[in-house]
C-alpha cells in the first residue's frame, strides 16, 4: 500500500506549517516531470478500476452466475497480485521501475479484454487471475517513484493528490462505466443489464488503461550506481532537505544508491514488517468484503441499472477524493496514527449501516460517509507505514503490501460472497466492520505507545 521515505531525514514542524499555508496550487506547479507522468497514469488507473469494478461483476451476473462465484471472480485479481507482488518488487529493484511499469500498462488491457470477451467460468477466472498478476507491478512501483521524486515538504501532499486522482477523479469512471452499457443498449434496443452492453463496459476499461499508459514511455529513471559530475559550490538554506541540496540533473535516488554502496548492509527488519503488515491485512480483508461487491449489493438489493449505479458511485468517489486533499491538514493537527485509527473505528458502524439500510437513500448516505473516511486515510496510511522503514527496503515493503492486499482482497470477497449466497446480503458488512475495528486495535497495540514519533514522521 505504500513505499518508504528516509526516516533519517529530520522533519521540521515549521516546514509542514509553511506547506499548509501555501495550500496546493504552488507546489503542484513545480513538481518534477516524473511526478506528472505518474499522476497521469494514476488517473487512468482510477478510471480503469472504477469502470471494471462497475461492469465485471454485473457482466458475470448477466451471464447467470451467482454471488458466490462472483465473489470468487472478484478475488482472482487479488490472488494474482499475491503471487506476483513480491517478485514484481524485486524485479523493479533489479531491472528498474520504468520497464516494469510500462509492462503493466501494456499487459493489463490485454487481460481485461480477455475478461470481457469470455463467458465460461474457468476462463473468466483465469483471465481475472492474469489481470491481477500483471497489475501488481503498478502498486509496487508507483508509490516508490512518487516518494523518491518528492521532498519531505511535498510528500504527503503529492500522495494525497495521487489518492485524489485514483479514488476521486478516477471515480468518474463509474459514470463512464454506467453510460457505455446504457448507450450500447440504446443502439441495440436491449436492456442495459444484458450481456453485450456490459461487455462493452468491460472492454472500455481495457482501452482506457492502454491510452493512459502511453506517456510512461517518457518517464525518466536515472541509472543507479552512476556517479554524478562535479558540483559547483552553492549557497544552501539552513533548513533545506536533501532533495533541495542535490544539484540540478542529479537524482536523489542516485545519491542514495551511492551512499548505500558505502554503508554496511542493513538487515531486513522482519519484526517491524510484521507489525506494519498485519493491520493492513485485517484492513484489506474488511475493505475487500465490502468494496469488491458493493456495486453488486446495490444491484441485488435495490435492483439498479448501470446508469444510476454509475452516478451514485461517481458522486461518492469524487466527493471522497476531494475530501482526501484535506489529509495534510488533519495530519498537522492530530498526527497520522490518530487519524488512521479514528477513521477505522468510525468506518465500522458505517459499513453496518449500509448493509442493513432500510431504503436506498439510507444505503447511499452510509456508503458516501464510508467512502469519505476511506479516501481520507489512503495517503495518510501510505506516508505512515513508509516512514517507518528505511529507503533500502522501500520496493520490498511495497511488494509485501501487495501481498497483504492480495490476501485481504481474496479472502474478504470470497467470504462475503459465501455469506451473501448462504445467509443474506447484509452479513458481509458485519464481517467487514469487525475486520476494520480489529485492524485499528492492532495498530494502537503496536504503535500507540509512541504517538510523538508518528506525529513527527
Amino acid at each position: 500500500m505504500a513505499s518508504a521515505p528516509n526516516p533519517s531525514k529530520p522533519t521540521v514542524t515549521s516546514d509542514m506549517t509553511r506547506t499548509q499555508r501555501q495550500r496546493f496550487s504552488p507546489w503542484m506547479l513545480h513538481l518534477p516531470t516524473n511526478v506528472y507522468l505518474l499522476l497521469f497514469f494514476t488517473l487512468g488507473k482510477g478510471f480503469q478500476l472504477t469502470i471494471a469494478t462497475l461492469n465485471i461483476n454485473y457482466y458475470a451476473h448477466s451471464l447467470g452466475y451467482k454471488p458466490d462465484f462472483i465473489g470468487l471472480l472478484s478475488a482472482m485479481p487479488a490472488l494474482g497480485s499475491l503471487v506476483s507482488s513480491v517478485p514484481s518488487g524485486f524485479l523493479a529493484d533489479r531491472l528498474g521501475r520504468k520497464p516494469v511499469l510500462i509492462g503493466t500498462a501494456i499487459l493489463t488491457p490485454l487481460c481485461l479484454a480477455g475478461v470481457g470477451l469470455i463467458t465460461s467460468a474457468p476462463l473468466l477466472l483465469m483471465f481475472s487471475l492474469l489481470q491481477g498478476i500483471v497489475s501488481s507491478a503498478y502498486w509496487v512501483t508507483n508509490l516508490p517513484l512518487l516518494v523518491e521524486s518528492t521532498t519531505e515538504r511535498q510528500r504527503v501532499g503529492v500522495l494525497a493528490l495521487n489518492s485524489f486522482l485514483l479514488l476521486g477523479i478516477g471515480s468518474f469512471g463509474n459514470l463512464l462505466g454506467g453510460a457505455i452499457p446504457e448507450f450500447v443498449s440504446g443502439l441495440l434496443h436491449v436492456s442495459a443489464a444484458s450481456t453485450v452492453p456490459l461487455r462493452w463496459g468491460v472492454l472500455s476499461a481495457a482501452l482506457v488503461t492502454l491510452i493512459f499508459g502511453i506517456p510512461l514511455w517518457f518517464l525518466h529513471e536515472p541509472k543507479r550506481g552512476t556517479r554524478s559530475a562535479p558540483v559547483q559550490p552553492a549557497v544552501v538554506a539552513p533548513d533545506a532537505t536533501a532533495e533541495e541540496i542535490a544539484p540540478a540533473g542529479v537524482s536523489v535516488v542516485t545519491e542514495k544508491v551511492k551512499d548505500s554502496t558505502r554503508a554496511p548492509k542493513e538487515k531486513l527488519p522482519v519484526l517491524l514488517f510484521v507489525k506494519l503488515l498485519l493491520p493492513d491485512l485485517l484492513f484489506t480483508m474488511g475493505e475487500g468484503a465490502v468494496v469488491a461487491l458493493i456495486q453488486l449489493y446495490f444491484v441485488l438489493r435495490f435492483h439498479l441499472l448501470p446508469g444510476p449505479l454509475g452516478i451514485i458511485f461517481t458522486i461518492s468517489g469524487v466527493a471522497g477524493g476531494i475530501f482526501s486533499l484535506t489529509a495534510p491538514l488533519f495530519v498537522h493537527r492530530w498526527g497520522k496514527l490518530r487519524i488512521i485509527t479514528t477513521v477505522m473505528f468510525l468506518s465500522a458502524p458505517l459499513m453496518i449501516l449500509v448493509g442493513f439500510a432500510p431504503s436506498l437513500p439510507f444505503a447511499i448516505g452510509g456508503e458516501y460517509a464510508r467512502s469519505f473516511m476511506r479516501t481520507l486515510i489512503e495517503p495518510v496510511y501510505a506516508a505512515f507505514v513508509m516512514e517507518k522503514i528505511s529507503d533500502r527496503y522501500r520496493a520490498t515493503l511495497s511488494g509485501f503490501y501487495g501481498v497483504t492486499w492480495s490476501i485481504g482482497f481474496s479472502i474478504g470477497p470470497s467470504i462475503a460472497g459465501w455469506l451473501q449466497t448462504n445467509i443474506n446480503l447484509s452479513t458481509a458488512f458485519i464481517f467487514g466492520a469487525a475486520c476494520l475495528a480489529t485492524s485499528a486495535s492492532v495498530l494502537l497495540l503496536f504503535f500507540g505507545k509512541r504517538p510523538t514519533i508518528s506525529r513527527a514522521s
